[in-house]
């Protein structure tokens, strides 16, 4: 089939308005967003409706051209940016973005896979319940992308993964048949739960059309507050004082390094210091509740005024209003937008337990300054829930240089600690294209031969996200 009959089909099943060709008009769909990975393609198809989904994908599959699925284009890995050679198509899922049903008393939201993050969440709110996926991206990420990305976010602590989130999927396999697991049910012993292979398998197994997910009775009261502790051993013995005081009132947990700060104070307009003087480590939480704002304030107060007499915690700064809540959390959700103007950055989503969480700083650490002297390490994080965004500036490595933008040295270093403590080399980003090295270096042959399996059972011909993962 020539480039022109298959723009054709492609065209007599989503439109006019649902095909992108003109060169100008597909290059936002090419690149990622943090300008690493490039591609090319032959056109960005963008259905209105499932329909339209599954007929696009049978044709693919008819004509044999490779599959590239996309949402928001906000993830960190590379994972919806097509390969620079072949017959690509981008498929984006922005059109098929309504929020199908809400049902407040079974505590469910049904939606398709372009809902952007926050519209969702404010859909919940509008019902009077609590959508809990929360991270930097929501006013664009698109749920299909987190949903295959098994995205993580804030509220793990308390709420879990984007798998958690999750009742049922519909799903358009590769060649073009959909399978329809939307169903509302908590319980449902019947086999294979399907669900889980396409959450976090990033479009390489069929594409999220829409999705079953649950919903949370809504806090009426929360008290954030970000507080200095001595170093990250103190910020974990501050987290079990706080889920010792308040249970599951703890929503988020996230450790922030002075360097964090020093780069949003410098790249993010309109953010402050709420200190006088410069720390070297901060903690900051947040706790949500069903009771009022007082006893929450005051659970948290008591929580760090403990912490304080055992000389883990010097100071702290606990939000009064809700623009001071905003404040705070802009200094942690800028990090990575900062880090990204500051040049460079080499960047880590690492997973150990949550105890071991000190002496992975620690090891990383030396061991970086071992291999590349001088190395700026911006750490932050999901305590609570033992991930770690571990980022690093190496010297005289330039974003411009395409050798060390492709160097996975600095990588490795920080892999094999994580490694020695049986840890995980993707807490939340996934593999894409930048961690596959990585993924056959550090993961277990046996589960790679597994996973390489159901690739082939359900993908034969290897069209879906080809260079993802594997």
């Amino acid at each position: 089939m020539t480039s022109t009959t298959l723009l054709d089909a492609l065209a007599a099943i989503v439109g006019p308005n649902g095909l992108l060709t003109a060169a100008g008009d597909i290059a936002p769909y090419l690149t990622d967003w943090r300008g690493i990975y490039a591609g090319k393609a032959v056109a960005v198809v963008r259905p209105a409706n499932r329909d339209e989904l599954a007929k696009t994908v049978a044709l693919c599959a008819e004509k044999k051209i490779v599959v590239v699925p996309q949402g928001g284009n906000t993830g960190m890995c590379g994972a919806a940016t097509p390969a620079t050679g072949g017959q690509n198509i981008v498929i984006c899922l922005s059109r098929m973005n309504r929020i199908i049903d809400v049902d407040a008393l079974n505590n469910t939201v049904t939606v398709e896979a372009g809902c952007i993050l926050a519209n969702i969440q404010q859909a919940a709110a509008d019902a009077g319940r609590l959508f809990p996926l929360s991270l930097g991206a929501e006013g664009s990420c698109q749920i299909g992308g987190n949903l295959s990305t098994n995205a993580g976010g804030v509220n793990v602590l308390r709420y879990g993964n984007t798998r958690d989130l999750v009742l049922g999927l519909e799903v358009v396999l590769p060649d073009g048949r959909v399978w329809n697991g939307l169903r509302a049910l908590r319980k449902d012993n019947t086999g294979y739960d399907l669900k889980h292979l396409f959450i976090g398998a990033e479009g390489t197994l069929g594409i999220i059309s829409a999705a079953v997910l649950k919903l949370f009775p809504r806090p009426r009261s929360q008290a954030v507050a970000l507080a200095v502790v001595t170093d990250p051993n103190a910020a974990v013995a501050l987290l079990s004082i706080l889920r010792a005081q308040c249970g599951d009132c703890v929503t988020a947990f996230e450790l922030i390094s002075r360097s964090c700060i020093e780069l949003v104070l410098a790249h993010i307009p309109g953010t402050r210091d709420p200190f006088n003087q410069a720390h070297a480590w901060y903690v900051l939480t947040q706790l949500g509740d069903s009771g009022d704002d007082a006893a929450l304030q005051a659970k948290i107060e008591t929580a760090l005024a403990q912490a304080d007499e055992q000389g883990l915690v010097h100071d702290a700064a606990i939000a009064a209003t809700q623009a001071q809540v905003a404040a705070l959390w802009k200094l942690r959700e800028s990090i990575p937008d900062a880090a990204r103007d500051a040049g460079l950055v080499y960047r880590h989503d690492i997973s150990v337990a949550v105890s071991k969480i000190p002496a992975f700083i620690g090891a990383a650490g030396a061991a970086l300054e071992a291999h590349f002297p001088g190395t700026r390490v911006i750490c932050f994080g999901h305590l609570g829930d033992g991930n770690l965004h571990y980022n690093a500036f190496v010297p005289g490595r330039e974003r411009s240089d395409a050798a060390a933008r492709d160097a996975i040295d600095v990588n490795r270093v920080v892999h094999d600690v994580v490694n020695s403590m049986q840890g995980s080399i993707s807490a939340e980003h996934g593999i894409g294209q930048s961690k596959r090295a990585e993924l056959a270096r550090c993961k277990d042959p046996l589960e790679l031969e597994l996973m390489r399996s159901v690739k082939q059972a359900l993908d034969p011909d290897g069209r879906m996200n080809p260079g993802k993962i594997f």
